[in-house]
């Protein structure tokens, strides 16, 4: 009787713990997600620091069909991806903006105005965050970049080359902090 409670109790423990899959800053991120049918699977988690300080801001989480550290290829891909960026702290809207047009431009120099005009939809939509709540990109290629701020679809950006540049802002040349690249490509988060 004791040998059957003891294999239960370890077959529940690794039951929890494969749908957790990994954690970062103490924020728990399961191992897969379903993107319209599609099993994805967590192949990193970066953290987001800023300021000189170095104060964290956010753990991202990317999801993708196939694990990679190959940013170019996550880029060029033509499955589906989701990108999960859990606020540790709030951020006002600007700040955010602010972030994704310098990460959008350091990506994307030279791009056509219809990329630029592509970055004007999110930046509308979004708001002041708080500690604790969720921004997802989901990219669906042939279709665009699905945004959804905290449990709320807010809308889909059309276009491939858009997502693409987008995406970049986490994972692409010129990547936010090398060591949130690192971290969403498999290697350590933070």
């Amino acid at each position: 009787m004791k040998c059957e409670v003891a294999a239960a109790s370890a077959i529940m423990a690794l039951s929890v713990t494969a749908a957790v899959g990994k954690q970062c800053k103490g924020i728990p991120f399961p191992d897969r997600a379903e993107v319209q049918g599609t099993i994805l699977t967590l192949n990193g988690l970066g953290l987001r620091k800023a300021s000189v300080l170095k104060v964290s801001v956010y753990v991202v989480a990317l999801y993708l069909t196939e694990p990679s550290s190959d940013p170019h290829l996550i880029l060029q891909s033509t499955t589906p991806s989701e990108l999960v960026l859990q606020f540790i702290r709030p951020v006002s809207a600007n700040e955010l903006r602010k972030s994704w047009e310098e990460g959008f431009a350091k990506n994307t120099p030279g791009h056509p105005p219809a990329l630029g005009e592509g970055l004007a939809q999110p930046n509308s939509w979004v708001t002041d965050v708080s500690t604790g709540q969720r921004m997802t990109f989901i990219r669906i290629p042939g279709r665009g970049l699905e945004v959804d701020l905290n449990g709320t679809v807010k809308g889909t950006i059309a276009g491939d080359e858009f997502s693409k540049a987008f995406l970049s802002i986490w994972f692409g040349d010129h990547p936010q902090t090398p060591e949130l690249k690192r971290g969403l490509l498999g290697g350590p988060c933070g």
